[in-house]
């Protein structure tokens, strides 16, 4: 059997110290340019320095996207960029397009690289002419099914790695190669804008009634044609493994860091579960399903692993997410009061019962006591969004510890 990484997303500081504190064996990450998630916080390079100084610390790798599809414009910043990136101890670059992949060849040598998704991956040839051109690592396109994967480990190999999503969103263009978003707003996917016009409603209009937008009904409320449903392989995780897959990857860079320790806690328990013991995996199926369904989704699918998706792995009557729990805050540090410090996410009020949600599996509830400024002064709720708080909970917590609190219908 195979070592299995959990890889997590991050897409600020915080949410990879979340990510590492939360269970993964590695973390992905954006710099500034050159990825495709521009809308994410992303990092710096000191930023980068000071994430993999903390992941390191703890055994945890870190991989740094830059992934766009170039264009000639973009070739002469991709080489400045790569040489910045040998002050940075990561531990590989992820890449989709051949001429970054030669740029990064010749400016960082020794680097291990890994081929997107976005270079659409769906073969074993595709896979051994990667690794002729020295790529450590195949991310694998998401239409494919069990069977394929499976087809494709036995054919390259021993030592090449593949990686596949097992967790998140679901693109509509093929290996995520849309055209939609550049399209209607001029702001590429492929060049990390995407708008996500997938989630939009559409309407229809006849050309000789311009102006007359007829709707396009699935039912009384209308329909999102290309609003797929998330995926979600968490009740599969023995498939997963025994196919020989190396890397399980969440997909999420622009996610809470509430979502990245839900996510992150749950697949690494049912990976440490399963490979304990089968049985001990099938006994906690339901925690799993339970868990995984306090993070916020768009309902599951189980996307092509198991065959082409048919009309249920849509979603036809809505665009919104279903959201259970809402994120509080963080604990940054428990003071000598043993009060939280956090720096508050979401509001809530003195009285309130909130949850505490530990990296180990512990969720422990606690009611809040009090609640004061960086200043000591009393306050009866946190209605100010990244305001720093104290809070006394009845609860036990520590730092890196995840507050939230059921949400409310």
């Amino acid at each position: 059997m195979r070592k299995t990484e959990l890889l997590v997303p991050a897409g600020s500081p915080e949410v990879l110290k979340t990510a590492v504190i939360f269970g993964a064996d590695a973390v992905y990450i954006g710099g500034e340019a050159f990825g495709l998630r521009a809308k994410a916080h992303n990092f710096s390079l000191e930023e980068m320095k000071e994430g993999c100084a903390f992941a390191h610390e703890r055994g945890v790798k870190v991989y740094v996207t830059a992934n766009i599809l170039a264009h000639n414009r973009d070739l002469e910043g991709v080489e400045e960029y790569f040489e910045e990136l040998k002050e940075v101890e990561i531990d590989a670059l992820i890449i989709s397009d051949p001429g970054v992949f030669a740029i990064a060849r010749r400016v960082l040598p020794k680097m291990d690289i890994h081929i997107s998704t976005q270079a659409n991956n769906t073969n074993y040839g595709t896979y051994l002419f990667w690794h002729q051109m020295g790529a450590k690592r195949v991310v694998a396109a998401r239409e494919l099914t069990f069977e394929e994967l499976k087809e494709i480990r036995e054919k390259i190999p021993e030592e090449m790695e593949m990686e596949c999503f097992i967790h998140g969103s679901m693109c509509i263009s093929y290996s995520g190669r849309c055209l939609l978003s550049n399209f209607f707003t001029g702001r590429d996917a492929n060049q990390g804008s995407c708008t996500h016009p997938c989630r939009w409603k559409y309407a229809v209009v006849e050309e000789t009634r311009p102006g007359e937008y007829m709707p396009v009904y699935e039912n009384e409320r209308g329909t999102y044609l290309f609003n797929s449903k998330d995926l979600c392989m968490v009740e599969h995780v023995p498939e997963l493994i025994e196919t020989g897959i190396d890397s399980f990857k969440i997909e999420g860079r622009m996610k809470t860091a509430l979502y990245v320790a839900t996510v992150a806690r749950t697949y690494r328990k049912a990976i440490d579960d399963y490979r304990q013991s089968p049985e001990l995996y099938r006994k906690n199926l339901e925690w799993y399903r339970e868990e995984i369904g306090k993070c916020t989704y768009r309902e599951y699918t189980t996307g092509f692993y198991f065959g082409k998706p048919g009309a249920d792995a849509q979603i036809y009557n809505n665009s919104t997410y279903i959201k259970s729990y809402t994120y509080l805050g963080t604990v940054e540090e428990v003071d000598s009061r043993g009060f939280l410090k956090i720096e508050q996410k979401n509001k809530f009020s003195v009285g309130d019962v909130i949850e505490v949600m530990k990296p180990d599996g512990r969720n422990i509830q606690g009611a809040v006591r009090g609640i004061c400024d960086e200043k000591g002064q009393l306050q009866e709720s946190a209605p100010h969004p990244k305001q720093v708080l104290y809070v006394d909970l009845d609860a036990e917590a520590e730092a890196f510890d995840i507050l939230r609190v059921e949400a409310r219908s």
